[in-house]
């Protein structure tokens, strides 16, 4: 026991978890008895059959006890002093509940630990935004629920809740969510004119010689330059790609094992291409062509593609074509040998222009401030807090209770329409500032010893000029 050897006066910081996470909807089970018919699938699933049902029922309560109060918005969250617990509704009678622990103080008194739950720090709006997401993915490689209940029934939609939500739950590092959940934007790779009709007429060229794609998405370096989607459904793909897919593929790009160059090309043509998606070996015959398939436009069309992630050094672009078409291994063949080239060009160009933009901007030095830009109406994101290392875990390279700070000036401007200006004084030496302006916000945080507020004021006026051309007329 290592808790017994700890010294009197020693804190131990535990992180938020998920205690529990469950589905149900109140319209399967409506007779006494039936309860347990309601529920559609429940984390961690070694609970006892009872007290999922109590759980439920007890979320049903709050919610139908809020919803005197409030007709038209049901409660969100429920603060208790060990838990909170979030709702969502993402379709009608489907809930989704997502129980959180606080974090916890851990210290010794008389050689027995004694637990602080700290109620206040979670942030509503950043969880509620996980529980959100967590739906969007769902239904992006799922469809909605009730296009599974139509499918085959609370059977089908209870064997792909099962199948998805086992392996997604791994991936939610509740520790680390924070500001950029809540916006889930997306980071836009700065172009000049010229590379961008490059890669526009590389599009268009694919689209033509491919006929069966009916979208692309076109990235480099996890940040997005081009989409043919939806604002809403390029918003979770790019979640997925930057947080799932592309991680997973780069340890062995780093080992230097999967990158072949192929000399076998005609014409000599080296290329690094290579699927992310679908077969792993092209000269294989037996290979399978099977790719994730991926449901958009849930609300109107309700498209069902597949999605083909094709990547060659740092460019990766996706193609999504119709489900109805099973691609082949003659059509994968093809998409190689016609993309593989051309891409690799492509992705060397970008990589220099790229460089002489950084060149002739200047070395940049080490800035006394560090800020987050989000735009609500091209999802545009751009953070310098953010050292995105590893899988679904946005790493802050600032103290926590800064970014607690950011969140509550977030939610403060959420409750208001106009344009608004707030500045903290923090600790130590730490100023946060927030902006925002029409349909975009901006948090800046400073580290200056013994500045005042007018000073304040004037550094971010000189990082909106720089980096922003000006957008914030606000004075």
């Amino acid at each position: 026991m290592a808790a017994a050897g700890a010294v009197a006066g020693q804190e131990k910081q535990l992180a938020p978890t998920l205690l529990s996470f469950f589905i149900y909807n109140p319209k399967l089970g409506p007779k006494e008895g039936e309860e347990e018919k309601k529920i559609l699938f429940y984390h961690p699933n070694e609970v006892e059959k009872n007290e999922k049902i109590r759980n439920v029922g007890l979320c049903e309560a709050i919610v139908q006890f809020t919803r005197t109060f409030s007709p038209t918005k049901p409660a969100k969250s429920l603060h208790t002093q060990k838990n909170r617990q979030f709702f969502h509704e993402p379709e009608e009678n489907f809930w989704m509940v997502m129980v959180v622990r606080n974090p916890i103080i851990e210290k010794h008194k008389d050689g027995k630990p004694v637990y602080e739950y700290q109620e206040e720090e979670l942030l509503d709006k950043v969880y509620s935004s996980v529980l959100q997401q967590c739906y969007s993915m769902y239904k992006l490689f799922n469809g909605t629920f009730l296009r599974a209940m139509e499918d085959g029934g609370v059977k089908v939609l209870k064997e792909r809740l099962e199948k998805f939500f086992h392996r997604y739950l791994q991936t939610l590092h509740l520790q680390s969510c924070d500001l950029l959940d809540v916006f889930c934007g997306i980071s836009f790779f700065p172009l000049d004119k010229m590379t961008y009709l490059k890669i526009q007429s590389f599009i268009n060229r694919m689209e033509e010689s491919l006929n069966t794609v009916k979208y692309t998405a076109f990235l480099y370096n996890d940040q997005l330059i081009w989409s043919g989607l939806e604002q809403d459904d390029m918003r979770i793909l790019y979640k997925y790609l930057t947080t799932s897919l592309f991680p997973r593929h780069m340890e062995p790009e780093l080992a230097g094992r999967d990158s072949p160059i192929r000399a076998e090309m005609p014409g000599n043509l080296q290329h690094y291409g290579r699927f992310l998606t679908g077969p792993l070996n092209l000269n294989d015959p037996e290979t399978k062509c099977r790719f994730p398939k991926i449901f958009v436009n849930t609300d109107d069309t309700y498209e069902e593609l597949h999605l083909i992630v094709y990547k060659a050094m740092s460019a990766a672009v996706c193609f999504m074509i119709d489900a109805s078409i099973p691609p082949t291994l003659e059509f994968c063949r093809k998409l190689d040998s016609i993309v593989g080239p051309q891409l690799t060009v492509l992705a060397s160009d970008i990589c220099e222009q790229y460089n002489i933009n950084k060149r002739i901007s200047g070395a940049e030095k080490e800035p006394q401030f560090k800020f987050i830009y989000f735009n609500h109406m091209n999802l545009a994101e751009k953070s310098t807090i953010h050292m995105r290392k590893t899988p679904s875990v946005s790493l802050a390279s600032v103290h926590p209770d800064l970014m607690k700070i950011l969140g509550d000036i977030n939610s403060d401007f959420s409750r208001v329409d106009e344009d608004e200006e707030i500045i903290v004084k923090a600790m130590s030496d730490y100023w946060v500032v927030g902006k925002k302006s029409d349909q975009r916000e901006l948090y800046v945080i400073l580290n200056q010893k013994n500045v005042n507020l007018i000073e304040v004021n004037e550094e971010v006026k000189k990082l909106c000029a720089t980096q922003f051309n000006n957008i914030f007329f606000l004075d």
